[in-house]
Parts: structure tokens; C-alpha cells; sequence
């Protein structure tokens, strides 16, 4: 399995990322003339919930259910499809209820502006309405406008779309959503636009292009969106490519359990290649970070070509660094990443040693009183818990935390052995499997073999099932062959553990006679 996944990851420039919400209900709103516009708009009308919003749970929902009532609304307004129609009110009125009680937005990209944008734009949808009445919508008529929520800048929004009209420069990473600043935003001439598109994002490349995003138009960034498109026939991941992010999150990992795999070497020349001054980007069209750059210097050192550390030291905050310029809130998995890059190094130096110190001890402090960790960029404490245990494994001092990490995924498993914070699920499962394997703790205490022997029982039947999204971006996302590496990283393990191994060997056992009686 794992030899497979290297090979399709070596032929696939883009990365495996299933279609984000938000992004397909942008392109489908900016670019309807696209190829896959009918794709899309299929998309937005399955995925819809029950209740009227899309995405989730919680206030998850907020951002995703926005987008995609918006393009229905703009669907409508072109086409007065009755079925669209109601697909509109529905998703008005769970926005209404949303909107109307607490909110506590996630701490995802550009939410705090993409909220009021997008409040705004469906308010003068709203107010359209008396003069242009639309088919399921008569119940809307008159009706007063959506509230913005708390924790949202929609004067910061108002000024930074000024200061572009007037000519200002946008820092290179609020590119990636270019789509908040409207009419602006089209055709701004510092603005990279090429075959990797605007910001790596879909939604800010029809943004920039505004109604010249068709498919008569030849222009290779309009290449690029059919090619995004294409791979699930209309619908749109959150950003791509993300190759730099994908390879380098699964060569770590693979290497860091010890994976015999053979790695084709073009994928270690794309991380070496995507490496310069200030490291490496995600993928292309976004800037350099120290989450991609940490991740890609640990992956190439376990790989044994090494590269220099220097790059690092320019995301340097204090204590701790930070993932990129101007960091609103500081990432504990992204310092969790570069404690394990500069682990990895063969001879640090005393520079990095006094940081390896500071920053176990920045993520002790960061730890939750039940043990677990959580961070900006996933949804999930699993991640977070997973990425700060392997990182603080190496730090006698850090034994304790580590013990109480352990501690909680033991206490939080589901009775049918998945781990999960909403419902249980395979990423979160092999996250917390490998918690309880990879730690340098009692790895035979009968407890956790037990709870990790049934964590893989669950894996194993639940093989090739979808894993819903949980990873941030501007809303959640699924990075599918990075959970894949995931899934096979925790079997590894385990079947490298004596006693987790003789217990599945024990019920495979069980479940062959049981199926041949």
C-alpha cells in the first residue's frame, strides 16, 4: 500500500485533495461560462444538509453555507430553476438561525473578513428582491438583512478594499483569497497569473479573471482551472496544486516510523527544489512557511540528504516562530514540526539546541489540562496531540506530558474502537493508534495494547471508507493521501508491537473460522 501511494504521489502534480464547499460554490458563483459549471452546481444541491447548511458541524458550518447559498443565489438569478430556488431558501433560512444566535466562528483562513463578505454580498441579493421577485424566494421579500457576527472585521475588509482601489499592493498572502475583495480584485497587475493560478486557490483565480474565467479564454491560469475542475467533474479542491504540503507531510511520516519503501527520487527533488531562502511554499502560488519548510527539511534529513537549517530562522518569534509573517495566532503543530526538523538534523548546532529547549517547553505550556492539544490548522486535538507527542518524545522532561496525552486518548476511545471528537473516524483513529505506539512510554502496558490492538480492528474495516474534513483552510478539507499515509503509518506500527500484533493475528483468526463456519 505504501509503495503504491508513493508512486501515484510521484505522478500526480496536484495533489489528492477531495472538493472543499466553499471553494466549488466560489468558482461556481465567479465562473459560470468554466468548464464543469453544471458539475458544480449538481455538487452544492447533494451536499446540502438536512437542515439547510452545508458543511459542519457547528459553527464550521457558517463560512461553507454562505458560499454556497450565494452561488445558488446567483444560480437562480441566471437560470430561475425552482429546485435552486428552494436549495436558496433552505440555506437562507439556516443561515438566519446561525447567524441570529452566538457564533463562534473557527479560526480558519481569512474567516474574520470572508464572513462579512460574503453577510454582505447575499444582503444585496436579499434587498434585490422587491424590484426583482425569484421563484421560491417570495417569503424573503421585505425581509430584514443577515446579521454579521461577532469576532469578524468587516471595517478592516471595507479598508483593505479601499486601499487596493486606490492602488495599494496586497501582501502576497492574502492572494490565496482574493475573492473578498470583488470587482477589485480583477485583473490587479502584481498579481501572479499563470499555470498554477492565483494564490493556488480556484476561487481566487476566477476572482482575478472576473467574467473573462471561460473556457474560450486562453490564458493558461484558465488552463489551470479546467484542470482543477476536471478531477471531480466540476467541484474544486481548496487550493492546488499542494504538492510540496502532501509530499512532505507523507515522507515524514513514513520514514519517521520506519516504512521500507523505496522513495522515487522526483519527489525528493521536489522538496529540495521547493526549498530557498525563506524555505518552502505549500504549493505554488502561496509564500513560504515554517510548517512546509520544517516538514520538508525533517522528511529530507530522515531521508538522508540533509539540507541547511538556515532558512528556519526567519519565522524566529521570541519563544516560539511563527507559521508566516504577521501571524495572527501562533500554531502549535507548526513548532511541533520544527523541534522535530531540527531533531532530525545530524549535528545541530548550540543555536538549535538552546531552541529545542525553548520549544519543548512553548508546547508543555500549550498543553490542555486533559492531556490533549489543539491547533489552528485541523479541527481535530488528535492531529495536534499526535504532532506534539512525537515532537516532545525525544525530551526526558517532557515524560510527563507525554503520559498525560496517553492518558486521554486511553479515556476517549469510542466503544466500537475508532477515536474520534465528533463521531469516530479512520484519521483520527491512526492518529491516536500511533500516540499510543510511537511514544516512548510502557508500549507493552496491556491497557494500551488493548485500546490500539481495537483502534486497528476499526481501521481495518473501515479501509477505502471516506474520512470527512477536517483540516483548516478557508473552510475544512480533506488531504486524502496524506490520511491514507496516516491509516498505513499506525497498522505499521502496530504490527511492529509484539503484543498489538498477536492480538490482531488473534482476531483475524476469530473472523476467518467464524466466516468459513
Amino acid at each position: 500500500m505504501a509503495r503504491r501511494l508513493l508512486v501515484e504521489m510521484a505522478a500526480d502534480s496536484l495533489g489528492d485533495f477531495l472538493p472543499s464547499l466553499y471553494e466549488t460554490a466560489r468558482v461556481a458563483a465567479l465562473a459560470p461560462a468554466l468548464a464543469g459549471h453544471d458539475g458544480r452546481i449538481r455538487h452544492l444541491l447533494a451536499e446540502q444538509r438536512p437542515g439547510g447548511s452545508w458543511s459542519g458541524p457547528g459553527d464550521y458550518a457558517v463560512l461553507p453555507t454562505l458560499s454556497a447559498t450565494d452561488a445558488l443565489f446567483a444560480e437562480l438569478a441566471r437560470t430561475g430553476d425552482p429546485e435552486v430556488g428552494h436549495a436558496v431558501h433552505r440555506g437562507l433560512t439556516a443561515l438566519w438561525r446561525m447567524l441570529s444566535g452566538p457564533v463562534s466562528l473557527p479560526d480558519t483562513v481569512a474567516v474574520e473578513l470572508l464572513v462579512p463578505w460574503l453577510v454582505a454580498e447575499l444582503n444585496v441579493r436579499l434587498a434585490a428582491l422587491d424590484a426583482s421577485p425569484l421563484p421560491g424566494l417570495d417569503a424573503w421579500r421585505g425581509r430584514r438583512t443577515l446579521p454579521c457576527p461577532s469576532g469578524t472585521y468587516p471595517e478592516v475588509l471595507l479598508h483593505l478594499r479601499e486601499a487596493v482601489e486606490q492602488g495599494a499592493v496586497l501582501p502576497e498572502k492574502l492572494w490565496h483569497s482574493l475573492e473578498m475583495f470583488g470587482t477589485a480584485a480583477e485583473g490587479l497587475p502584481y498579481v501572479q497569473a499563470g499555470r498554477f493560478g492565483v494564490g493556488c486557490s480556484p476561487a481566487a483565480t476566477a476572482a482575478w479573471f472576473g467574467s473573462g474565467a471561460s473556457t474560450a479564454n486562453p490564458h493558461p491560469a484558465v488552463r489551470y482551472l479546467e484542470l482543477v475542475q476536471a478531477r471531480h467533474g466540476g467541484p474544486v479542491p481548496v487550493a492546488a496544486p499542494l504538492d510540496v504540503f502532501e509530499r512532505a507531510w507523507v515522507l515524514a511520516t513514513f520514514t519517521d516510523v520506519g516504512l521500507p519503501v523505496t522513495v522515487p527520487p522526483e519527489l525528493v527533488d521536489t522538496l529540495r527544489g521547493a526549498l530557498g531562502e525563506t524555505g518552502a511554499p505549500g504549493g505554488a502560488g502561496l509564500p513560504t512557511d515554517a510548517d512546509d519548510t520544517s516538514t520538508a527539511l525533517h522528511a529530507l534529513a530522515n531521508l538522508g540528504v540533509p539540507s541547511s537549517l538556515d532558512c528556519l530562522w526567519h519565522y524566529r518569534n521570541g519563544d516560539h516562530f511563527s507559521t508566516f509573517a504577521d501571524e495572527r495566532t501562533p500554531s502549535v503543530t507548526t513548532n511541533a514540526h520544527v523541534l522535530q526538523a531540527f531533531a532530525a538534523q545530524p549535528q545541530p548546532d548550540p543555536r538549535v539546541a538552546d531552541a529545542m529547549l525553548g520549544l519543548a517547553a512553548w508546547l508543555r505550556e500549550r498543553q490542555h489540562p486533559d492531556g490533549s492539544w489543539t491547533d489552528k490548522w485541523h479541527a481535530s486535538p488528535y492531529y495536534a496531540t499526535l504532532t506534539c507527542v512525537v515532537a516532545l518524545d525525544g525530551f526526558g522532561e517532557s515524560r510527563e506530558a507525554i503520559g498525560k496525552a496517553v492518558q486521554w486518548v486511553v479515556e476517549n476511545q469510542h466503544p466500537n474502537g475508532s477515536w474520534g471528537f465528533w463521531d469516530g473516524t479512520a484519521e483520527e483513529t491512526a492518529y491516536a493508534v500511533q500516540i499510543l505506539l510511537r511514544a516512548k512510554l510502557n508500549r507493552l502496558d496491556p491497557v494500551m495494547v488493548r485500546a490500539a490492538a481495537r483502534g486497528c480492528e476499526y481501521l481495518l474495516g473501515v479501509t477505502g471508507a471516506p474520512c470527512p474534513p477536517l483540516w483548516h483552510d478557508k473552510d475544512l478539507y480533506t488531504p486524502a493521501r496524506i490520511i491514507r499515509a496516516e491509516t498505513i503509518a499506525a497498522l505499521h506500527v502496530a504490527l511492529g508491537n509484539p503484543r498489538v500484533a498477536a492480538r490482531l493475528s488473534r482476531v483475524r483468526a476469530h473472523d476467518a473460522e467464524r466466516t468459513a463456519g
